[in-house]
């Protein structure tokens, strides 16, 4: 292989079709080899908190014409949690099915195929016949798991082919010639089996962007046109050191990252998929900035499961997209909330309570202002239509906190009671529920109150309004 240690721009202008405008050609970048890692220390120094640095270049926004989702849960995300059983796969596989919609917009699902319980998982979701998502695999670089694959009749498998220094010269011990010639000859290989390879660029946000992730991307792109097979690129952001500031800049820059991917290697939008980590509480934005500047695919898992911090949340995603194209497409997002149930109920998962959408308390109040607001007009301190979109009503929390608006707040949530039925914080029933409430916090507890004990302190209130309370509810119920 032929080894530059510089970049030539190309001659001429050229027309895009993209902007209408002539533009310079775009520099065409070659392999930087080096005798030793370049580890980015002014970044980096790793006895203090990594730093971000900016150069002040601007690239546009770029929003594909098409965007979607695509599925680690059973392969990056059940790596942080007890193994599921392949019936949990199935059925929370179909709830993926039922959350993308129509027009499948949670797109793949990536599995492991190591195992008889993975094959299993596979071959059952597979019977399933759904268009989306794809079942794909993920995969080491050895012609045994290439077999396997095909065997499944998998049409696309993940690759891994890290491309920071760390990796290639500290965990690998190869050059970045060595490190291209590997990866390029295993892409080979997957592509001689008729699948399709998703090369996962492993840690691009401390990799040498230009000495190697373009030409890299670029050879790929190459590849491609030779064998007709198209080849993705999934940017890593493995420990989650990405940034979406403006001007910042790489290899820490999301913008800069898929601007490059797309401008200097030709990588199409479609081909693109971003996978990020949450270790500086950046992973949603960070994903919703790579489909801004110009990748189509966001890889998540459900609930953020997934290595140390997790990966970016897939219910949260599937909200970005409604926010951004201003409509759902199709997806039923109320499906959020049967999942958050099943991996609570089913499989034993503790959502951590204040996760937005699928917290137990994310659009519930403990504050008696905030109740009164509530009881006015729920628009005042609820997000949205929690209820009709999420099938979450808005709820209050009772503690000593609370208050009549509270206590009032809760009696309609509890009894799902509207309009002329509503009760007022102003009502004898809601005052005497007030002072057993707070007789209890006058002895001590330090605890909400839950619905079975409220329930029960309205029984023995008023065995009577209990009563017709819950034959209001249940009429409309039914």
């Amino acid at each position: 292989m032929q080894v530059k240690a510089s970049s030539t721009p190309t001659n001429g202008l050229e027309f895009s079709s993209a902007t209408n405008l002539l533009e310079q050609s775009a520099y065409k970048y070659q392999l930087q080899d080096r005798a030793t890692p370049n580890l980015y220390r002014q970044l980096f120094d790793y006895e203090s908190v990594p730093k971000v640095s900016f150069n002040h270049r601007f690239v546009p926004i770029n929003m594909p014409d098409e965007i979607w989702i695509t599925d680690t849960t059973f392969r990056d995300g059940q790596q942080s949690t007890s193994p599921f059983t392949v019936k949990q796969i199935v059925e929370i596989f179909t709830m993926l099915h039922r959350l993308g919609g129509p027009k499948g917009l949670v797109r793949q699902s990536e599995f492991f195929v190591y195992s008889e319980k993975d094959r299993r998982a596979v071959e059952e979701c597979m019977a399933l016949g759904y268009d989306f998502p794809e079942v794909t695999s993920w995969i080491r670089a050895n012609e045994k798991d290439f077999e396997l694959v095909k065997s499944l009749g998998l049409k696309e498998t993940g690759v891994l082919v890290s491309c920071s220094d760390y990796h290639i010269y500290n965990k690998m011990g190869l050059t970045r010639g060595q490190a291209l010639d590997k990866y390029l000859g295993i892409v080979k290989s997957v592509l001689d089996k008729g699948i399709r390879p998703r090369c996962h660029f492993e840690d691009i946000t401390r990799a040498d962007y230009y000495g190697f992730v373009v030409p890299f991307a670029e050879a790929l792109a190459r590849l491609s046109e030779e064998a007709g097979i198209p080849i993705k690129i999934r940017a890593c952001d493995t420990m989650g050191f990405g940034v979406s500031y403006p001007g910042a800049a790489l290899p820490r820059s999301v913008p800069g990252i898929i601007y490059g991917l797309q401008h200097y290697a030709g990588i199409p939008s479609a081909m693109l998929e971003w996978h990020g980590h949450n270790d500086f509480y950046k992973v949603v934005t960070n994903a919703s900035t790579a489909w801004l500047y110009g990748c189509s695919g966001i890889n998540c898992a459900l609930l953020g499961i997934g290595e140390r911090t997790g990966n970016c949340p897939l219910e949260a995603m599937a909200i970005e997209y409604a926010s951004l194209r201003g409509t759902t497409d199709g997806m039923d997002l109320s499906v959020i909330t049967e999942i958050a149930n099943y991996f609570e109920q089913e499989i034993g998962y503790e959502i951590p309570p204040k996760t937005p959408f699928v917290g137990r308390n994310f659009n519930m109040t403990r504050a008696g202002i905030h109740a009164d607001g509530l009881l006015k007009d729920q628009e005042i301190y609820n997000i949205f239509d929690t209820e009709k979109i999420l099938g979450r009503p808005a709820a209050v929390s009772v503690d000593s906190h609370s208050g009549l608006a509270g206590i009032a707040f809760w009696l309609n949530g509890y009894f799902r009671l509207t309009e002329d039925d509503r009760i007022d914080k102003r009502s004898p029933l809601v005052a005497k529920i007030k002072e057993e409430v707070d007789k209890e916090y006058a002895e001590g507890r330090n605890t909400a109150m839950g619905d079975d004990e409220l329930d029960n302190i309205l029984r023995a209130i008023d065995y009577d309004e209990y009563e017709r309370l819950c034959h209001i509810h249940l009429k409309k119920r039914s």
